[in-house]
């Protein structure tokens, strides 16, 4: 009986020593290596090459092998850091260490779920991460571009503002940058979301699109005529082209003016006077269909002749007559008249001629034999009472 309550008292002993015992020797077993990575299930494509970036952390300063066990027939594996294929890493204590994996399924791979394990191996322990691939038949790689309006007309020395939609039609999220052809008359600058990405890239999500406006800005004023160059959107995978043409128009340059350039001239009363005015186009382009009107104070007759122009010619000029008659209340002194010019489609010009106004020389005249027939009656005045 002894002997029996000895036997069941060690057991009990025992195991209370390895049930306090147990919680210690697991945590001496905890590793202090880790491995992971933050996308340890992914979909991938037929023939892909898939880069996973793997942080590789120890509790004490070591140097970690690196292998993949696992991996399905044809397919291939390699680590990289700084720029080269490695096959160990050196990790300081607490400290993580980055490394990318780079994973290729061959061309002949079957759609379906693949699992593979990456090691880590260090001086005294040793640590593996799962990794699970979804292969499948996946979009490649494609940008598109859409745009309503290729071709932009415009003067010779404004702007040409495009809008393109780029979208990518792969499975890939693409980080794409932006460059143009366009010739050396122009600056070309790139916006997305009212900020400018000349020169920086934009990433487009799968089967998303992005609104990309471009601004070809001349330089020097140009001469009519189209310059096209070429969009171009380029990721690491892929590259898109499309072509966008900026079409230099003729613009019509009306100013009206008389022809020795002197805004400014007399009038009388009671009397038509003449102005002669020129309507000059020193544009590149015919002015068609102008209309000329004026503005004159109350009481003023003004005519012109012509009235509308049919076509005033690139660089050439149209004179008219203005018959300007002052009211008859009209006093002497500076006035202003506005001639205006509307061409069709095409923003008016105007100008303000002074004039000054002057009495009529009938009265000047009349007043002259006034003073004469007073001063002759003086004069007889004089003389005949003078005698006496």
């Amino acid at each position: 009986m002894n002997h029996l309550r000895f036997l069941v008292l060690f057991s009990l002993l025992a195991g209370l020593m390895f049930g306090l015992a147990s919680p210690v020797f697991a945590q001496e077993g905890i590793s202090g290596l880790t491995l992971s990575t933050s996308y340890p299930s992914m979909v991938v494509g037929i023939g892909e090459t898939v880069t996973l970036n793997m942080e590789v952390e120890s509790a004490v300063a070591q140097t970690v092998g690196l292998s993949v066990n696992g991996l399905p027939n044809g397919w291939t594996s390699e680590f990289r850091g700084g720029g080269r294929i490695i096959a160990s890493i050196y990790t300081e204590n607490g400290n993580s260490a980055r490394v990318e994996l780079r994973v290729t399924t061959p061309a002949t791979v079957r759609a379906g779920t693949y699992e593979f394990t990456v090691v880590a191996q260090g001086q005294n322990e040793r640590t593996e991460f799962p990794i699970e691939f979804n292969v499948k038949d996946k979009a490649p790689a494609r940008l598109s571009f859409e745009t309503d309006f290729p071709t932009i007309r415009g003067g010779s020395e404004s702007a040409f503002n495009f809008s393109v939609n780029v979208k990518n039609e792969g499975d890939d999220d693409l980080s794409v940058s932006f460059t143009s052809d366009a010739p050396r008359e122009f600056v070309v600058t790139f916006k997305s979301a009212g900020k400018d990405i000349t020169n920086l890239p934009t990433d487009i999500k799968a089967g998303s699109s992005v609104k990309i406006d471009i601004a070809a800005t001349p330089l020097t004023a140009l001469a009519v005529g189209t310059y096209p160059f070429t969009l171009t959107a380029q990721s690491d995978t892929v590259t898109a082209s499309t072509q966008l043409t900026a079409e230099v128009v003729g613009q019509p340059q009306l100013t009206l003016t008389t022809p020795d350039g002197r805004l400014s001239g007399k009038a009388t009363i009671n009397k038509q006077n003449q102005i002669k005015l020129v309507l000059r186009n020193t544009g590149n382009s015919p002015a068609a269909g102008v209309k000329l009107s004026v503005s004159a104070p109350s009481g003023w007759e003004v005519n012109l002749n012509p009235e509308t122009v049919v076509e005033v010619p690139a660089n050439q000029e149209i004179e008219v007559i203005a018959d300007v008659k002052p009211a008859d209340n009209a006093i002497a002194g500076d006035y202003v008249v506005t001639f205006r010019a509307q061409p069709n489609q095409s923003a008016s010009k105007s100008v303000e001629f002074r004039i000054t106004v002057q009495t009529s020389t009938l009265w000047g005249a009349v007043g002259i034999g006034l003073i004469a027939v007073a001063v002759a009656i003086v004069g007889m005045a004089v003389t005949r009472f003078g005698r006496r």
